[in-house]
């Protein structure tokens, strides 16, 4: 049986990070085979790239070897990690994937979510979440909260205007693919927004 590929989207800060260990200590109670994964990263190729990507001194990185960037780190981690994980039926949950790339470079950056899209195809192998997660909430909160112990790193150091255009990038993926995106609410108690996802993990499992 074909594992179960969960991605979770949203700004940084949005609280992705503490749904994620919950969620997979839920679903290893019930007995699942889990794996938690990143983007970029999830493999020691991966989080060389991330490094680079991520770095405050690269402030010289064009748009389209950012977006490159990403999409050879995606690449290597469907590869390598992904794709083999699904294959035994293992829960596979990843902290952003595709729908960032179409945000982040096809949308706030301006190079165009088609040809995003384009070089991230080639990558994935034809590998698609079961369902995306999008932890909704505005970037202004989002950055407080992620900003409050640290300066950032080099997307997260970009101004204001840059993350509301990510913020309203997602709203407008979540228009185009409304059967592949479902908004949670950031912006609620830590158990609430627990219920929430709990809620739907439960029925795709029991559609499984």
């Amino acid at each position: 049986m074909r594992g179960i590929f969960i991605t979770i989207e949203g700004p940084d800060g949005s609280g992705k990070s503490t749904q994620i260990k919950k969620l997979s200590h839920y679903l290893n109670e019930k007995g699942y085979n889990v794996l938690f994964t990143r983007e970029p990263g999830g493999t020691n190729i991966g989080e060389y790239i991330r490094k680079i990507i991520l770095d405050k001194r690269n402030t010289k990185m064009s748009y389209e070897t950012e977006a490159l960037l990403y999409a050879a780190s995606r690449a290597q981690h469907v590869s390598e990690k992904i794709k083999p994980a699904l294959e035994k039926g293992t829960i596979v949950i990843c902290d952003r994937f595709v729908h960032s790339s179409l945000v982040y470079q096809g949308i706030a950056r301006g190079i165009g979510i088609e040809e995003v899209n384009n070089i991230n195809q080639f990558a994935i192998q034809g590998i698609k979440p079961d369902v995306t997660l999008f932890f909704d909430i505005s970037p202004e909160i989002a950055l407080k909260r992620k900003r409050r112990n640290n300066k950032g790193d080099r997307l997260e150091r970009e101004d204001i205007l840059f993350h509301k255009k990510v913020y309203n990038g997602y709203l407008k993926l979540k228009e185009m693919y409304p059967n592949e995106i479902i908004s949670i609410d950031a912006t609620n108690s830590i158990n609430t927004i627990f219920n929430e996802i709990k809620g739907v993990i439960d029925s795709i499992l029991t559609r499984s």
